[in-house]
């Protein structure tokens, strides 16, 4: 018999016994098992008496037996009493004589919740919408031509996106600090690969010019000899060179890809990858805004247990995502509170969208599932390999598919409720 414990609104405490008979079959059949290989200074393998295993396997056997019955009676129990266990249970024995004919155990655990959503219909939800225009074809075009510019010697003071040589040394205290100093170093102004302070310096100075200023470096700066920290620079400006585009003509359009050099072609296809990229983008943003109404709606607690496995993977995936960015992580270990708020608003979330899909068949359909596959292979040489090679491995798949219940809930989340569009400008929703 068994009995449970309400402890808190998710968590029980399972009150059980095992029949000592079921740990001794166990114990037997453990031992018979290590006495085949069993090696024992003066018996052979498989000739070991039971008596001299029991001496020296008994308690071993005896410790995995009872593991293995709790958990058992625990899964059977659980089982008897409609119990949906989230996490693992901690077992707790209350008999203190292991060869008792009854070993009583308690198991305190967490349960799923009754996923309670409220009334979406009384949350608001803003719809970012944006519609691809000329302007933004236009704009794509200036800013590839700027990557394929050529440099002109310029007689000139120096301006924004002009091509510069120079000589500098900074000092800190009066010394050069480690890399403070080069010669004929050149860059482009206003792409920001320079400070601020530094570029605006060097703005309207000409060649041959030298100019000695203060700067303060950011206290986030790399260099840690620096940062925050005043210095003085002198720079002698030894070439200013201004960017010549190229013509938007046949040559330009080979150069970006368009194989038999229409300019019309290349004006349609920036057009045709712009609305993709926005499209995916404002569905992005669109699905995020629509979850959190969702999370709102719903009030009801989440097992610990799983917000700390969520945890635990944001964690770990965080220090990878940091170490393939070239940071290196060995012997740093990220603190786990840091992902706690997110890892239960997840858990939270899978929880209510594993309901929804349930109680409204959200699932995508396969004629949804195929159009996002080919959309998103729109976007390489060769779409067809793409489309197959998703359909060749049902994991690869699986990620489509969770795409599109999550565009199904988002547009069942729009649907209950209120919905209010808002333009959003193109910069902000590139995250420029």
């Amino acid at each position: 018999m068994s009995s449970v414990e309400t402890v808190s609104a998710l968590e029980r405490r399972l009150n059980a016994s095992i029949p000592q008979q079921a740990i001794r079959a166990q114990v037997s059949a453990r031992l018979k098992n290590i006495g085949r290989t069993a090696k024992i200074a003066g018996f052979r393998p498989g000739k070991v008496p039971a008596k001299v295993l029991e001496q020296h396997y008994g308690a071993q056997a005896q410790q995995e037996a009872l593991g293995e019955a709790l958990q058992q009676s625990f899964a059977e129990a659980a089982e008897s009493n409609k119990l949906r266990v989230a996490g693992y249970p901690q077992f707790e024995l209350k008999t203190t004589d292991l060869n008792a004919d009854q070993i009583e155990f308690s198991a305190t655990f967490e349960v799923y919740p009754e996923v309670v959503l409220g009334d979406v219909s009384a949350e608001t939800v803003e719809r970012a919408v944006y519609e691809v225009g000329q302007s933004d074809v236009d704009n794509t075009i200036a800013t590839l031509r700027k990557q394929r510019a050529t440099f002109e010697k310029a007689d000139r003071a120096a301006q924004a996106e002009d091509q510069v040589r120079i000589d500098f040394v900074g000092k800190l205290n009066g010394e050069v600090f480690q890399g403070g100093e080069a010669k004929d170093y050149p860059f482009q102004l206003g792409v920001g690969r320079m400070l601020p302070e530094f570029e605006a310096a060097i703005t309207g100075m000409k060649a041959g010019e030298t100019k000695s200023f203060d700067m303060t470096f950011p206290e986030t700066y790399h260099g840690k000899d620096v940062a925050g920290k005043q210095v003085t620079f002198t720079i002698t400006l030894n070439s200013v060179e201004a960017p010549k585009l190229p013509e938007v003509d046949e040559e330009f359009a080979l150069a970006v890809g368009i194989t038999d050099g229409d300019v019309s072609k290349l004006e349609e296809e920036i057009r045709s990858n712009l609305e993709r990229e926005v499209s995916r983008r404002l569905k992005a943003r669109n699905k995020d805004a629509a979850m959190d109404a969702l999370l709102k709606a719903a009030q009801f607690d989440v097992p610990k247990a799983l917000v700390d496995w969520e945890a635990q993977n944001l964690m770990q995936q965080t220090a990878r995502d940091m170490q393939a960015r070239g940071m290196n992580m060995k012997g740093m270990q990220l603190p786990q509170e840091l992902f706690a708020e997110q890892a239960g608003k997840r858990v939270k979330l899978g929880l209510i969208l594993a309901d929804l899909v349930q109680k409204h068949d959200l699932k995508g359909k396969p004629e949804q599932v195929r159009a996002l596959v080919e959309d998103f292979a729109q976007s390489y040489d060769h779409p067809e390999d793409v489309v197959k090679w998703y359909y060749g491995e049902p994991a690869r798949l699986q990620e489509i598919e969770n795409l599109a219940l999550e565009e199904n809930v988002m547009t069942w989340i729009m649907g209950q409720a209120k919905t209010v569009d808002k333009a959003i400008a193109f910069n902000e929703l590139m995250g420029n």
